[in-house]
């Protein structure tokens, strides 16, 4: 269980420094990134584990790999062009 917690923890931040790196303009600053991909990350291993039981080590790791993504989808921002879009065609 600890290693499925430290391992999910750093897929989270792996998957948030990706995010940073690939998408700097649409993300807020990494001191909010960072965290949010670690703590969906810890929150997707808790869910998956609890639901699936013990024993399904890459189940949970996936679970955390998609709440994290899930969780940082939420934090991007629209591009200027789409919000310039938004704001005139109303």
């Amino acid at each position: 269980m600890l290693l499925e917690a430290f391992g999910s923890a750093l897929l989270g931040l792996a998957l948030a420094l990706a995010a940073g790196r690939r998408l700097p303009h649409r993300l807020p600053s990494r001191t909010l990134v960072l965290p949010t991909g670690m703590a969906g990350a810890l929150f997707g291993a808790f869910v998956t584990h609890t639901s699936l039981g013990p024993g399904h080590v890459l189940a949970t790791l996936g679970g955390s790999v998609v709440m994290s993504a899930a969780l940082l989808s939420l934090l991007l921002r629209p591009t200027r062009s789409r919000a310039h879009q938004l704001t005139t065609s109303a």
